[in-house]
């Protein structure tokens, strides 16, 4: 199942993982996002979303491995993609009929979202 991985652009961006290929995803704290956070399986697909002031999917990694060990604390390590072509922004998403049940849209403060395979696929259109 793919995700959305939600960041603040100031705090860590799609440009910074570009820069350092992987990194271990934390900093979340909302129940239902940690829980998604669990659920990832290595190899599966991910979409990085910058909020703030951006509020724009800007780019694509996969899971590396996930360590739920500590299961308040899960760590998911993930690699860099690819730069989607055509960055989607909030805006757009809300318009596409495909995302009016998403928690994208419904539950907009989740840092971590399941997508379903029509909604990634428009996405890295």
């Amino acid at each position: 199942m793919p995700f959305l991985l939600k960041t603040e652009p100031d705090v860590y961006s799609f440009a910074d993982l570009q820069r350092d290929k992987e990194t271990i995803w934390d900093g979340v704290a909302n129940p239902t996002a940690v829980k998604y956070l669990r659920e990832m399986k290595k190899g599966e697909t991910l979409i990085i979303y910058h909020t703030g002031d951006e509020k724009t999917a800007m780019g694509t990694a996969t899971v590396v491995s996930v360590d739920a060990g500590d299961p308040k604390v899960p760590q998911v390590k993930i690699k860099v993609g690819k730069a989607i072509k055509e960055p989607k922004t909030l805006a757009q998403i809300k318009a596409n009929p495909i995302f009016k049940t998403s928690p994208l849209v419904i539950i907009g403060r989740l840092g971590v979202v399941p997508l379903t395979a029509p909604q990634w696929d428009w996405l890295v259109g």
